[in-house]
């Protein structure tokens, strides 16, 4: 069994951005030399996540105004009595999970025929870290 890790770093101009990261993860992989195992893809900051989805834009307007009505940005978070003001984005990351973990076949991503990874950023305008670990043989 082996590992490879790698880290890439985010620095979104807006508070709020969908960037599709797939190609970079399938270059990762392919790089790792690990034939057959599993690829982890996950944020290291609590107000982004990493999603698997069709990448379709009319699906990631309802994606955004579905996490809005579930968790709206409001002035009256108790998160924000800290001096913070993205209780929302914490509540947004809990709704669609921090991380994925997706299958290696033969070298390669084994991704579903829509399936396309994006790194979601929920209150951005500074550098967010993303580990991917593969792990296999």
């Amino acid at each position: 069994m082996k590992t490879y890790t790698e880290y890439l770093t985010f620095n979104t101009e807006k508070r709020r951005d969908l960037i599709r990261i797939t190609d970079r993860i399938k270059e990762i992989v392919r790089k790792s030399g690990i034939n057959d195992g599993l690829c982890l893809i996950s944020s290291m900051h609590l107000t982004s996540s990493v999603i698997v989805q069709d990448d379709e834009e009319g699906l990631h307007e309802d994606i955004w105004e579905w996490l809005e009505k579930l968790a709206p940005y409001r002035k009256d978070y108790k998160h924000h009595l800290t001096g913070e003001d993205n209780g929302d984005a914490h509540l947004k990351n809990l709704l669609v999970h921090l991380q994925v973990v997706l299958p290696v076949t033969d070298g390669r991503l084994d991704l579903g025929p829509w399936q396309e990874i994006f790194y979601a950023e929920f209150d951005g305008q500074r550098p967010k870290r993303v580990i991917v670990k593969i792990v296999g043989i």
